[in-house]
């Protein structure tokens, strides 16, 4: 079961991407659910990608680097080019947005993950994938700072100085831009200390347990329920707040307080292995198509804004969903089947390569 999906998570997913569509079709509505969407993503990721370092370390006194990126690479490239081959032929054949003439610096950025940097990037249909490029930057120094954490035996250190530095470049960079502050909504800083956050909910998880009320796999107590219920009540406050991107606090109070609801509600459902009720499998299949249906939902919310208030709003929430269930039957899956491959030789490999060292010559002559 150590490989094995855990549905709880999956349906955490799925509320985070439902946020993020409603509020690309809903916008009057939902102002703020993106930005939680977004945060919620975060604080999974970085709870799930410390994860997987941390067991690295643990296993093997270091990261495998390689093996790493290789995966990552496996996960997430081929549904982004299976996107951006969906903008280049409707960019080309119809120009819905009237940016044919910037498309290759369009690809360009979306296929180099710098749509998070403040400069030209081409084309509109690529203006969410800021999130992707927050991710794998973040992600090209994570590594490296636990590993140095575990070494020195300050990993609670490193943590905390990479939180502090990722809200103090957030503050420098809202104080340049005041009053304009939306200017800074996709800025490497502005979010990212919800994935540090996630990463201590990981790593701090016993305690965090030990702290709130139990909530197992099976019937939970009324007091994690309350916890529960107060969770998702905070997330769907701040999803209501009006434009949530041009306040100041969004960044510096918001996010945080959206990362650290995140960890409460993983704490929540993480030992949920099978959903306890089948009225959230809606969420669940949503959680499986998230990262596809997030690729998606903004350039098609785009392509169809001039085609009326309801077509926009449920087409483009139709037209998603289907999508990203075709990017998960026709590409990603291949992919994840390849990465099983890869991860099951690699194995098979460091198994070999312990066999031959306990049956070396200079193996058997020093245990003599």
């Amino acid at each position: 079961m150590a490989g094995a999906r855990i549905q709880g998570l999956d349906m955490l997913r799925g509320v985070a991407i439902l946020l993020v569509m409603l509020r690309h079709s809903f916008p009057e509505v939902f102002g703020g659910a993106g930005i939680v969407g977004v945060v919620m993503f975060f604080a999974l990721s970085g709870y799930l990608i410390t994860a997987i370092l941390h067991r690295d370390i643990v296993e093997r006194g270091r990261v495998s680097y390689g093996r790493f990126y290789r995966n990552r690479a496996l996960r997430l490239f081929p549904a982004l080019v299976f996107v951006v081959a969906g903008i280049v032929v409707a960019t080309l054949v119809f120009d819905p947005l009237g940016d044919r003439g910037v498309l290759g610096r369009t690809v360009l950025v979306a296929l180099s993950y710098t749509g998070n940097l403040p400069f030209d990037h081409g084309g509109g249909a690529i203006g969410h994938l800021w999130t992707l490029a927050t991710e794998e930057q973040f992600y090209l120094v994570w590594p490296l700072l636990l590993v140095l954490g575990v070494r020195w035996r300050r990993l609670r250190v490193v943590v905390a100085l990479a939180g502090v530095a990722i809200m103090a470049a957030c503050v420098v960079t809202l104080v340049v831009a005041a009053p304009s502050y939306w200017l800074v909504y996709t800025y490497p800083a502005s979010w990212a200390v919800a994935m540090v956050i996630g990463a201590a909910g990981f790593l701090g998880r016993d305690r965090v347990a030990r702290v709130l009320p139990r909530a197992g796999s099976g019937a939970s107590s009324p007091a994690a329920l309350g916890v529960g219920v107060l969770a998702v009540a905070v997330l769907l406050i701040l999803s209501f707040v009006p434009e949530l991107k041009n306040f100041a606090l969004a960044y510096v109070v918001a996010g945080p307080v959206i990362a650290v609801v995140t960890v409460v509600l993983i704490n929540y459902v993480r030992h949920w292995r099978v959903l306890p009720s089948a009225a959230l499998r809606p969420l669940l299949w949503l959680g499986v198509i998230s990262y596809a249906a997030y690729l998606w939902n903004f350039p098609i919310s785009l392509w169809l804004l001039g085609a009326g208030y309801w077509v926009h709003a449920i087409g483009t929430i139709v037209l998603t969903v289907v999508a990203a269930g075709v990017s998960l039957v026709v590409v990603e899956r291949p992919f994840q089947r390849l990465k099983a491959r890869l991860e099951a030789r690699a194995r098979q490999s460091e198994v070999g390569a312990v066999v031959d060292e306990l049956s070396s010559p200079s193996s058997s002559s020093s245990s003599a």
